[in-house]
């Protein structure tokens, strides 16, 4: 190509003066478009800087900048005394990148760019019955109040933390976690949840999601059987899945996981998964013949078992219970315990107790996941619990969500009545709303939230078809104005449907 058909080409290259996009990013654009798209060979000799500015209507300035740009990144070459070439050294059969970006998947696909059965899995496996992000409007379940988020005290400890922070704080920390907040962990869980374990045995984690990640991995091989409770929690059976498990599902009754019916299904399973304090999402407390039953299986089958203890703390009669955790004398339980819902899901942070001789095999898988977690918000939250405030949180939640249920409890027995049966619970933070037989929950749910009401369907929890279908009416995150504007809303949806 001559020096006049190389100034033509470039000079098509049409600016847009209104961009937001400052001009030498538009020529650099351009240019690198033109020669990833074959439209200037390599050997080409572009304009002179000032001839080239000439041409488009701007300033030098902005030519060099693009130039200066395209140079650094070898897309031009210069030669001394001869001016500004495209680079010699740009293969061919790697150019025309940009003309492949959009052609069908089946393309693609044919020169290797498949996923791998992992990641196939991965990509189809959901970890939430809900899509729903932002603001939790009525009836999001598994939200804590997030306006009693206790922002003046959490600053003020921030700022101690930064004003002076120790130089370990601003490097790589224990995979494991912060010490001081391990410890914290150990004694609060020793005291209000009767779990056994010391501070060595606690892991930081990302959320109790990760927790379930890590378990599932580090315990599991592809093809091993896992119980899970149905319904039951989907993060959970997600994880299990993408580790390779063969999900079985369990039936859950008054007491909890039917171990006898897990049994009957699969004897030798590799691990189960339970929520024995507030069973989600069907609220029910594993009795203890039931947990002691479990216990025994799990010995007998040499397995595990995965307690995820996940609001526990949010007991409305009586003391907390204390965890399946306490009673297990063979190490065989792996303890799963998150601040999502007790302080808020943004921090990231929950934690696990593993027998002590699982505490290197999940540090060191720790460790791979994602290295450690923030080391300040670590540090702030061990002197929010070190100095009572996490206590005093607690004690307030508990009476705002007591009133909070009350509160729709009433509103769905004046406004729900023979449309959906919502009664007490003595624990958590949702209510299960049960339908009249034969509606169809999927439905209820549809119309609700054209609506603006988030009522999870419980089908999406289980596995096995319901006998009856229900809808999932979070309370904790909403205030008492809203859940009865959200009941009103709610059943006026129902209504429709029936």
């Amino acid at each position: 190509m001559g020096r006049r058909s190389a100034i033509e080409a470039t000079v098509t290259l049409m600016l847009d003066r209104g961009s937001g996009v400052p001009l030498h990013r538009q020529l650099y654009d351009r240019l690198r478009a033109a020669i990833l798209g074959g439209r200037l060979r390599a050997g080409t000799r572009l304009p002179s800087t000032r001839a080239l500015a000439s041409q488009l209507g701007v300033s030098r300035n902005t030519v060099m900048g693009a130039f200066l740009q395209l140079l650094a990144e070898g897309y031009l070459e210069g030669r001394v005394g001869s001016g500004t070439y495209v680079s010699d050294s740009l293969p061919e059969d790697l150019l025309r990148a940009t003309a492949r970006v959009g052609r069908e998947e089946e393309e693609s696909a044919g020169r290797g760019r498949t996923l791998s059965k992992r990641g196939e899995v991965l990509a189809s496996t959901r970890a939430s019955t809900s899509r729903d992000r932002g603001v939790p409007r009525a009836f999001r379940p598994g939200v804590p109040a997030l306006d009693q988020f206790p922002s003046r005290v959490w600053g003020r400890l921030a700022s101690r933390v930064w004003r002076r922070p120790p130089r370990g704080l601003l490097g790589y920390g224990d995979p494991a976690g912060y010490r001081p907040l391990r410890e914290e962990i150990a004694a609060y869980l020793g005291a209000a949840r009767a779990v056994g374990c010391v501070w060595e045995q606690v892991i930081v984690v990302s959320g109790s999601q990760q927790a379930l990640d890590l378990a599932a991995r580090v315990l599991l091989d592809p093809g091993d059987a896992a119980w899970v409770e149905d319904p039951g929690y989907a993060g959970a059976r997600g994880a299990l899945i993408s580790a390779g498990a063969d999900i079985v599902p369990v039936p859950v009754d008054g007491e909890g996981l039917e171990v006898s019916t897990g049994i009957e299904r699969v004897a030798d399973a590799r691990l189960a998964y339970v929520s024995p304090s507030h069973q989600y999402p069907l609220g029910a407390t594993m009795s203890l013949s039931r947990r002691l039953e479990l216990l025994a299986w799990a010995s007998r089958a040499g397995s595990w078992v995965l307690e995820d203890d996940y609001d526990s703390e949010y007991r409305y009669t009586g003391r907390p219970l204390e965890a399946l955790q306490g009673l297990d004398t063979e190490g065989r339980v792996i303890y799963i315990g998150t601040f999502s819902k007790v302080l808020s899901p943004a921090l990231r942070l929950g934690y696990l107790v593993v027998p002590p001789d699982l505490v290197d095999p999940f540090t060191a898988a720790r460790e791979l996941a994602d290295r450690c977690s923030p080391l300040v918000e670590q540090a702030v939250l061990a002197r929010f619990i070190a100095e009572g405030f996490f206590a005093s949180h607690l004690r307030r939640m508990r009476v705002l969500y007591a009133e909070r249920q009350a509160a729709l409890v009433e509103a769905a027995a004046r406004d729900l009545r023979e449309l959906l049966d919502v009664r007490p619970a003595e624990a958590g933070m949702h209510l299960v709303g049960w339908l009249p037989e034969s509606a169809d929950d999927r439905e209820a749910a549809s119309r609700a939230a054209a609506r603006g009401v988030e009522a999870t369907a419980l089908s999406l929890y289980g596995i096995e078809p319901s006998r009856r279908g229900g809808l999932l009416l979070g309370y904790a995150a909403v205030g008492e104005q809203e859940i009865r504007t959200g009941v009103r809303r709610l059943a006026a949806a129902l209504r429709e449907l029936a």
